[in-house]
């Protein structure tokens, strides 16, 4: 679990952009960047080189679920 108050301040090291908390993946996402940042023992890897591509489905996905 992240801390409420420490995801507040986390930006994408990339963008500047705010991430989205993923538990179920233990990641968090930038959707500008196209970025998701790995949390590994509870503390998230903000590293670009260790971030893994999202893919087209997730940025659809994310779309479709974010216009309602």
């Amino acid at each position: 679990m992240i801390d409420k108050k420490l995801l507040s301040i986390l930006v994408c090291p990339v963008s500047k952009a705010a991430l989205d908390y993923k538990p179920e993946q233990q990641e968090l996402i930038c959707w500008t960047s196209g970025l998701a940042y790995p949390i590994r023992d509870g503390i998230p890897v903000m590293l670009e080189n260790e971030a893994r591509k999202i893919t087209l489905a997730e940025k659809e996905q994310h779309q479709a679920t974010s216009a309602h």
